[in-house]
């Protein structure tokens, strides 16, 4: 079941502190295909979707403990 707080849209800032990765870091896993790709609003502006970064975090913390 998708819940509406699932599909929330969050900036780069709140995604840093998510991950605890620096900006750079955050785009070179996304062009390795290690991390979600952001969703493009107008113009110039981006977002992540947030069940998908929680999703990532989660993974990690899965790998990082076995």
């Amino acid at each position: 079941m998708i819940y509406q707080h699932d599909l929330r849209l969050i900036r780069i800032k709140e995604v840093l502190a998510i991950c605890g990765m620096s900006r750079s870091s955050i785009y070179d896993a996304i062009k390795k295909g290690e991390f979600p790709a952001p969703v493009k609003l107008r113009g110039r502006s981006s977002a992540w979707i947030w069940s998908e970064v929680i999703q990532w975090a989660e993974g990690c913390i899965k790998a990082s403990r076995r």
